[in-house]
């Protein structure tokens, strides 16, 4: 069956930034890493309200040994009550630090792992439709024993949080099996078997600009 739907191009419907006018915005909660917001928003069909969570933005690393193995940790996500197998991820909290600094920190903090190649691997928005929270994801090879940053103390989940490596065809099973449900790990397993066909050649430079992040800036002010 053939579908009665005009065919679109790339070249004509991509993701734009269009951030419609906001006539009213409130502060609901004060949160320790997030707040929970309400913004009336003046679309082109009327006044709509909106309440959705603010967000730093994240970085996460799919790392992939010379075996095609991932390294992966298991970490309890208090929001959903599972303990869920991730990359090495965190939050860009730090004022000012570049994103591919900021991956790189969090796989020496969680894994004790750094890596000789870099590659922009995918930027995803995790949860459009209520929270701000945009993601780079980087790829990372050439992985060797690292320090832990100056100064780092695990807290809270990631105390004595387990870290180990699992084969990339095994996850991208579990992934489509649905025994795995972390939208970082999903993305990047998936996008990273995906950019093997080409040996990675199609991958981005770690340091591309990235304009979600500018525009997070730019509206937050």
């Amino acid at each position: 069956m053939s579908l009665d739907l005009p065919q679109w191009s790339l070249a004509d419907h991509h993701d734009v930034a269009d951030p419609q006018p906001v006539s009213q915005h409130e502060l609901l909660a004060h949160g320790y890493l997030m707040d929970m917001v309400r913004d009336t928003v003046e679309l082109e069909s009327g006044p709509v309200v909106r309440d959705y969570t603010t967000h730093p933005g994240s970085v996460a690393v799919i790392a992939v040994d010379d075996q095609d193995r991932v390294v992966v940790v298991h970490q309890y996500r208090h929001p959903v009550g599972w303990r869920l197998v991730e990359p090495p991820a965190g939050l860009l909290d730090v004022v000012g630090e570049d994103t591919l600094v900021a991956a790189q920190r969090e796989l020496a903090e969680e894994a004790q792992i750094q890596a000789a190649q870099w590659h922009l691997l995918v930027d995803a928005f995790l949860s459009p439709g209520g929270m701000q929270e945009h993601q780079r994801i980087f790829l990372a090879r050439g992985l060797s024993a690292a320090a832990p940053p100056d100064g780092f103390e695990a807290e809270g989940e990631e105390v004595g949080m387990p870290v180990g490596v699992m084969p990339l065809d095994e996850l991208v099973t579990a992934v489509l099996q649905g025994r795995l449900q972390n939208p970082a790990l999903c993305i990047g397993v998936l996008a990273t078997a995906v950019a093997q066909r080409d040996g990675y050649a199609s991958l981005r430079s770690p340091q591309t600009p990235w304009p979600a992040r500018e525009r997070h800036r730019n509206r937050d002010q």
